[in-house]
């Protein structure tokens, strides 16, 4: 099992699980829009007995503006 962690952006701080440590970009649904997330880390914690793999993916845009809901 590998793990994506999110960096900067909405989704800042959040893990995804990623099917594939090899890719350089990460496109997640955010409300109604979509924010791209790009590869910015070498694959941690590779060893059999040190937990899943992580790979660091940091914001890079969203695919409409977002705006702060008053919630």
């Amino acid at each position: 099992m590998a793990i994506a962690r999110l960096h900067d952006g909405p989704l800042d701080g959040q893990i995804l699980p990623l099917e594939d440590i090899e890719q350089d970009r990460l496109i997640a649904p955010y409300g109604a829009t979509q924010v791209i997330y790009r590869r910015g880390a070498a694959a941690a914690n590779t060893g059999a007995s040190d937990g899943p793999t992580e790979v660091g993916f940091w914001f890079v845009e969203s695919s409409d503006d977002i705006t702060p809901s008053d919630d």
